[in-house]
């Protein structure tokens, strides 16, 4: 074998033909494999630093007459959240002191008269903006991310 020639592991075919060139710079099939292993140990050493919250019905708290709050991770200024609402719960038009994002994991949700989100749907509230009545016939569960919220924030 030549020095400019390249030979894979016996497990790995070669990504080359026989003369060592793709069209292209040398490609180096070992150099990629170490390097995906190496950055998947970093990656493996690094999960704990990460925050997984488990789907459980520990941390659920009371927020309005019929509507429970559990709080998924709290920044400054903004919070990851989810409210679930028992069936015929109301939650009061309101406003938000910043954007304020909405998706629908179970149930679906109208909003006012005019707008019905279901199951996967997504929702932006706009910061300042009146926002109508949130209501659930069956009951819903809901991702938010957005300011804290207050019962304070209504109109």
């Amino acid at each position: 074998m030549t020095p400019k020639q390249y030979a894979a592991p016996p497990s790995t075919p070669s990504t080359e033909p026989a003369g060592g060139h793709a069209g292209g710079p040398k490609s180096r099939p070992s150099v990629e494999r170490v390097r995906h292993q190496l950055l998947g140990r970093i990656a493996e050493a690094s999960t704990p630093q990460h925050l997984t919250v488990a789907a459980t019905e520990d941390g659920w708290e009371p927020f309005l007459d019929g509507i429970r709050c559990k709080v998924l991770h709290e920044d400054p200024g903004a919070l990851s959240y989810l409210l679930r609402l028992a069936p015929g719960a109301v939650l009061p038009a309101h406003r938000h002191p910043q954007d304020e994002e909405c998706l629908v994991l179970e149930g679906e949700l109208q909003i006012g008269d005019a707008l019905t989100v279901s199951a996967g749907g997504y929702h932006l509230a706009r910061a300042g903006v009146l926002h109508a009545a949130i209501t659930s016939q069956a009951g819903a569960t809901i991702f938010l991310r957005g300011a804290c919220p207050e019962v304070s924030h209504g109109i």
